[in-house]
């Protein structure tokens, strides 16, 4: 990699923010030319950090770094094999996921510090809070980028930023902000996952304004409780006091509706915003809503005026969002005539209720819900516009928490006129298995015992099936993938894109766009 920011990245400039750390030998003087956690990536002068990780521990490599030229190892105390080169420098931190982000931090010379950070976390609603944001800065003037799910973005730049992590590890986190500080943006949003919170990949990011969406049971596979799940999310907030003095006022914004506002607004000394369509205690409120199946109109009101607003998007919960950045966007100064105009003229999101149009009688809609809450919502949204039936292409992915299997078997049983369980993501589970589990969980084991659902493991099979069984009226939703662009089957990533399976299946039933 080569070092885009400013001379003068020494090992000794990098201790200096590195207060608990612990110099084992080398020379203080030596220059540093990337940071890096991954061993494939290093080169001559990296400093490679030795993360401890789920399945590899980091440390196993540093003979490898070492003869790909390394300069600097930070380890964890005693985990440093014996007989490395003298010619690698050894610096002990008693964490260093943390000390990964410190060192990239500096090493893109904190690039939060020059822009405003605007952070979006909950379980659901980030991605499209954080586009809607986005439009609502870009129609007040500023220049804005955005570290998000579906793309990272910059002003005349869009493009993937890693197919299935939605917070990257953190040299990637500050690279990005690097990129933007460097394009002139004055503005950054940063979606924030719990995982990425609770891993340290999100620490000096420099946060100015906090938005949080909503807490559900989810990602329980991995914080093992409800309440470490939603301690992770106020970790965003926690984060608004020690950041950087820009010489702007740190803000809260939080959804008033949601049970964890409160808890989330205590993290924090700094100004809060509540937003919603209930609470009393809502300054950010939507009024008239009209909904409809290919938007959405009402009015926003907030403490400093009202505007007329129609997203393009359908479903209540997307008001919810909307509000979500409009109060984000109250924080940075945005005036309400101009959220108004962003909201209505952001376009939408990839593999948010998107529809798929090749002239076919029946709709088919790719939703990204991979929830029992989310699809519940979106059979909710879509029951309210079906002409027809309404049919649902579902799985749950394997190494995650089992209780979304339970969830979407339940949502879909409940909420769809038809179903169809398949397969998403296995990794190293059985799919078959995970597949008959949904199944169950819906009160269904099989084709052959449940008329109104069924069990097709090979998911573009499943997709075809529910080609097959629609007719004109119909709304089918293929839904738990989105926009994400590969399927993983043990430990390999295959190609893989619900919307384009579905144009071929469309194809292979006669119907192309245009």
């Amino acid at each position: 990699m080569t070092n885009p920011t400013p001379a003068g990245r020494t090992l000794a400039a990098l201790l200096a923010e590195l207060p608990a750390a612990r110099l084992v030998r080398g020379d203080g003087g030596a220059s540093v030319a990337g940071v890096e956690h991954d061993s494939r990536r290093v080169g001559p002068a990296s400093l490679f950090v030795a993360v401890p990780g789920f399945t590899v521990d980091g440390h196993r490599f540093l003979p490898q770094v070492a003869s790909a030229g390394a300069a600097v190892a930070v380890v964890e105390p005693g985990k440093a094999p014996p007989g490395l080169p003298e010619s690698l420098a050894l610096v002990e931190v008693p964490d260093s996921r943390v000390a990964l982000a410190q060192a990239a931090a500096w090493f893109y010379g904190h690039p939060g510090r020059e822009m405003v950070v605007l952070g979006v976390t909950g379980t659901d609603g980030k991605t499209t809070t954080s586009h809607l944001l986005t439009s609502v800065i870009e129609a007040a003037g500023g220049r804005v980028g955005r570290l998000g799910t579906v793309d990272t973005y910059l002003p005349g730049e869009s493009g993937k930023v890693t197919d299935r992590m939605t917070t990257p590890e953190a040299p990637e986190v500050q690279r990005l902000l690097r990129r933007m500080a460097d394009a002139g943006c004055e503005f950054a949003i940063v979606e924030s996952t719990s995982h990425g919170l609770a891993l340290h990949r999100l620490d000096h990011v420099e946060y100015d304004v906090a938005a949080f969406t909503n807490v559900t049971g989810d990602h329980l596979d991995f914080h093992q409780t409800f309440e470490a799940y939603r301690e992770a999310k106020g970790m965003l907030f926690g984060a608004l006091d020690p950041a950087h003095r820009k010489g702007v006022q740190k803000y809260a914004v939080v959804n008033a509706d949601d049970p964890s506002a409160n808890f989330m607004l205590q993290q924090s000394r700094a100004e809060p915003i509540r937003y919603g369509l209930e609470s009393r205690e809502a300054e950010v409120v939507a009024r008239n809503i009209l909904l409809g199946a290919d938007g959405t109109e009402f009015r926003l009101e907030t403490p400093g005026g009202m505007a007329e607003v129609r997203i393009q998007l359908p479903a209540l919960f997307n008001v919810m969002n909307a509000l979500a950045a409009a109060g984000a966007g109250l924080a940075v100064g945005a005036e309400p005539a101009a959220i108004g105009h962003g909201l209505s003229a952001c376009p939408g999101v990839p593999g948010r209720m998107e529809r798929i149009v090749a002239g076919q009688p029946f709709e088919v809609i790719v939703d990204y819900a991979h929830t029992g809450d989310a699809v519940r919502k979106v059979l909710e949204v879509l029951r309210d516009v079906a002409r027809g039936r309404l049919i649902i292409v579902v799985g749950a992915a394997g190494e995650r928490d089992p209780g979304r299997r339970f969830g979407v078997g339940r949502a879909a049983a409940e909420g769809a006129d038809f179903a169809v369980f398949t397969n998403e993501d296995p990794r190293s589970e059985d799919p078959g298995e995970i597949v008959r589990e949904i199944g169950r969980h819906a009160g269904c084991a099989g084709p052959q015992r449940c008329a109104d659902r069924i069990e097709v493991e090979d998911r573009r099979e499943a997709i075809a099936e529910a080609f097959r069984r629609a007719t004109g009226g119909d709304i089918v939703v293929v839904a738990g993938k989105g926009h994400e662009t590969s399927m993983i089957y043990g430990t390999e990533s295959r190609p893989w894109d619900d919307r384009d399976v579905a144009r071929e299946e469309l194809a292979r039933l006669g119907y192309r766009a245009g």
